[in-house]
């Protein structure tokens, strides 16, 4: 949902000054693909766009026809990148044939409101979407509200199968749902909530490191008990900028899917809010710093909460299992970028539970193709 980052203010500006626009999906990918199902990218009238739906081959193409595509309402197109595809290709850089939901305002709209409440919110969002016939473009959404726009042409069985991704956290790419004596063409898309980066430590080697999130378009806080370090003149990118109370920890919104990283430089500091943070349910916590180190502070920690001398060291053990210590990929570098990037890419391939090897060690993924009704 990061294109959100780019295509949520634009949207809110068309929609605000009453103007038309085009929002294009990719639906499904034969062959290679640069971008997955899910991604999106918005076209104004006048020409401005946000958002891809591929390397850079298709994104003109697209704009330039979306408005006169989608005359009659919604439309799936099906643009190729193959030299070999019997169409005239649109690009050379991916092989691939890519299937584009194209839509205005009127289907749109709801959606895009749907997906801006969600990554504010940072919130997870299932998206069931019918892609043929007289209801193309409608929708339904879990969490449904009863506001939410209904369609009475849509299958009956929409709303069950948006709630059945949202519990499963997984999309269905084309399934055929019966309505009305046929099948319908359907695909539910599973949003994942917005990540989140909490930074706690204001120093000098967090700025790249806040600036490289929000390229990423996370949501980043941070928290520091120095307050000339902790100020929105050093860090403009973040959303959230806090200063820690020595005797109150701050009320933060730390959800299980974002990631916290501590940086303070200082024992203190980080043994107060390591203790605070191991009691909360993460899915990434690292700490700057060698191994011993944070063994050390994790020792601090168990010995703040009064344990039996026999049982600190197997707490100590056991935390430090959960945690990403030393913090980072090992790619080389020692700079304060160098260091961020290999911050950021230790969260992004523990997000994306990925490999981290070469691509070219990896076999291609799975891309999801079209399919249709019988």
């Amino acid at each position: 949902m990061t294109d959100l980052d780019q295509i949520l203010p634009l949207w809110r500006e068309l929609r605000d000054a009453g103007t038309e626009y085009v929002l294009a999906t990719v639906i499904a990918v034969d062959g290679s693909g640069y971008r997955k199902p899910g991604a999106r990218m918005l076209i104004a009238a006048d020409g401005r766009r946000a958002g891809t739906v591929s390397g850079g081959c298709l994104e003109g193409e697209v704009a330039r026809k979306a408005l006169w595509h989608t005359e009659n309402g919604p439309v799936l197109r099906r643009y190729s990148t193959s030299a070999e595809d019997g169409e005239v290709p649109y690009g050379m850089g991916c092989g691939g044939i890519v299937h584009l939901l194209l839509e205005r305002s009127a289907t749109a709209a709801d959606l895009l409101a749907r997906l801006d409440a969600s990554f504010e919110q940072r919130l997870p969002l299932a998206i069931a979407t019918v892609l043929e016939g007289a209801a193309i473009g409608s929708r339904a959404f879990f969490p449904a509200t009863n506001d939410a726009a209904t369609f009475a042409s849509s299958p009956d069985k929409l709303p069950e199968l948006a709630r059945q991704c949202f519990e499963e956290r997984r999309s269905f790419p084309h399934t055929c749902l019966a309505a009305d004596g046929r099948t319908t063409l359907v695909r539910a898309e599973w949003c994942e909530p917005r990540p989140g980066l909490f930074v706690f430590g204001a120093g000098d080697d967090t700025i790249p490191l806040v600036k490289q999130a929000r390229q990423l378009g996370w949501y980043v806080a941070v928290a520091d008990g120095r307050s000339h370090l902790a100020s929105r003149a050093r860090f403009p990118e973040a959303h959230d900028v806090v200063v820690i109370n020595a005797h109150e920890f701050p009320n933060l919104q730390l959800r299980p899917t974002d990631a916290a990283v501590l940086m303070t430089h200082s024992l203190e500091q980080d043994t107060r809010i390591l203790g605070e943070l191991l009691g909360r349910d993460l899915a990434y916590l690292g700490v700057l710093g060698p191994r011993r180190r944070t063994g050390e502070l994790l020792a601090a920690v168990a010995n703040n909460l009064d344990l039996p001398l026999s049982k600190i060291d197997l707490q100590v053990e056991s935390w430090m299992e959960r945690l990403h210590a030393p913090i980072g990929l090992d790619l080389g570098g020692d700079t304060p970028a160098e260091i961020a990037l290999s911050v950021i890419a230790e969260i992004q391939q523990s997000r994306h539970r990925s490999s981290g090897l070469p691509l070219r060690k990896v076999r291609g993924g799975h891309l999801e193709s079209i399919a249709t009704c019988g």
